[in-house]
């Protein structure tokens, strides 16, 4: 009886996750919606309180910088230009980003549950994939890989598990895309083994077939 509330539970969540409901933001119902933290604003649309337009100026869709590394992290750097950074963007349904990513460097297995990626190679050799349910196993799925160079452009689909790798002896840099003003960015490993409350270890260690132990190393590593 567990193995098949697991299975349905599993089931729903998949049709729920790949909805054509989910797949882009709200159309937009005036020209214009600039983010405005003012509570006093007249409209509240796709999560932001949008300007009097009459105030709107040029700067509410100007940002600069892109040609520049962002905040550093573990593998590289990363710079995202989202309805935070560019508050016109705001019902758009559309925002940006630069990565770059020391040699063998990874952004690790992540999704971005509002939104399509598409990515520019502006230089270096990555190799990336995206993961898709195997429609006959659902405990399966088939890896779609490519190996980048510059110029090239590939599409990771909106809510699947993708991947970015530098395979190259140098830095790689490449833009970003999304069709969501906030595409939202979830990490697997991290979501995983640092959630707060943590998830119990018998879940894990029944869900990874790890030991203990192992999982204990993974939430320090990934802490």
């Amino acid at each position: 009886m567990n193995m098949w509330w697991f299975i349905t539970t599993l089931a729903i969540t998949a049709f729920i996750c790949n909805s054509p409901a989910y797949a882009y933001d709200n159309n937009p119902l005036q020209d214009i919606c600039v983010a405005v933290n003012d509570s006093k604003a007249a409209v509240f649309v796709n999560g932001k309180i949008c300007k009097d337009p009459k105030f709107a100026t040029a700067n509410d869709f100007f940002a600069s910088g892109l040609n520049v590394s962002g905040t550093p992290g573990s593998s590289g750097a990363s710079k995202f230009l989202t309805v935070d950074k560019i508050p016109g963007v705001n019902t758009l349904g559309i925002s940006i980003g630069r990565i770059d990513l020391e040699p063998q460097g990874l952004a690790p297995l992540h999704t971005h549950p509002r939104a399509t990626e598409l990515i520019t190679v502006l230089k270096g050799t990555l190799y990336v994939g995206f993961l898709v349910p195997d429609s006959a196993n659902f405990f399966k799925s088939r890896l779609f890989s490519k190996i980048l160079y510059p110029g090239d452009v590939f599409v990771f689909p909106i809510g699947l598990i993708h991947f970015q790798f530098n395979v190259g002896h140098k830095n790689a840099t490449y833009l970003a895309a999304f069709n969501s003003q906030n595409p939202g960015f979830v990490f697997i490993p991290n979501s995983i083994f640092s959630s707060n409350p943590p998830i119990p270890d018998d879940v894990l260690t029944q869900g990874f077939q790890l030991s203990k132990t192992q999982i204990a190393e993974l939430r320090r590593k990934f802490s």
